[in-house]
């Protein structure tokens, strides 16, 4: 199996009160295509710059990021998020959605920016996919949180991703809608045969997982490949 994602010697620092603060330091790991990964620590451990670095959102001050293949970090921002629009998908804990727009139209927009024809019936399937076909004209103020993130999750896998990143997916949600979207998050997955890879403060959700890192103070400090038995 290919690799999908591949990191090298990364490293990220930011400038605060005119001190360096080390946020990430020499992170080292690859993934291979089609598998489902999980990163987690305390807060503040690094987790969520990890993923940014690793979909291109952001920069690193050291190191190498290679996505399927192309060395993201020696690229500008506009060819990014070229990059970002072919291969990559994203949920986010506080869903990101437009609030000016309804849930179809949510959906539609990465469609209507990669310039695919037939996006609205398109949306439409992958609304009736997480379960909102009946929902598409609402707006997300209309929407319970389980359904926002129905939502994310049909824009998400619009482009038929290579690598879906989901950031703390569940945060915002009970444990009973948390568990449903988890389910959803997964099945989507397996059916599209897409890499994924998220950052939770769930133990539980990262057990469902076929390999756990663990991230401590800027570093990788266990790398956990579990068994099917396990999960």
């Amino acid at each position: 199996m290919q690799n999908i994602l591949t990191v090298q010697n990364l490293g990220k620092n930011y400038q605060s009160a005119g001190r360096t603060l080390k946020i990430l330091d020499k992170i080292n790991f690859s993934i291979e295509e089609g598998s489902t990964v999980a990163i987690v620590g305390p807060s503040g451990s690094g987790k969520t710059t990890l993923l940014g670095l690793c979909a291109g959102l952001d920069r690193s001050n050291s190191g190498s990021v290679e996505l399927n293949h192309i060395r993201i970090d020696l690229l500008n921002e506009d060819e990014r998020a070229q990059i970002r629009s072919k291969y990559v998908g994203f949920i986010f804990q506080n869903f990101q959605l437009l609030q000016t727009l309804t849930a179809l139209e949510n959906v539609m927009v990465p469609l209507e920016l990669r310039g695919e024809k037939n996006i609205r019936s398109r949306a439409l399937e992958l609304l009736d996919k997480v379960g909102l076909a009946d929902r598409g004209h609402h707006y997300p103020a209309q929407l319970s949180g389980g359904e926002q993130q129905r939502v994310s999750l049909a824009r998400a896998f619009s482009n038929n991703p290579k690598i879906l990143f989901a950031d703390e997916p569940t945060g915002n949600l009970d444990a009973e809608t948390s568990e449903k979207i988890v389910k959803l998050i997964f099945d989507l997955n397996k059916e599209a045969g897409t890499t994924l890879i998220l950052v939770t403060h769930d133990l539980d959700l990262a057990t469902k997982t076929q390999r756990i890192l663990h991230i401590k103070g800027g570093t990788i400090v266990n790398d956990e490949r579990l068994t099917v038995q396990e999960k």
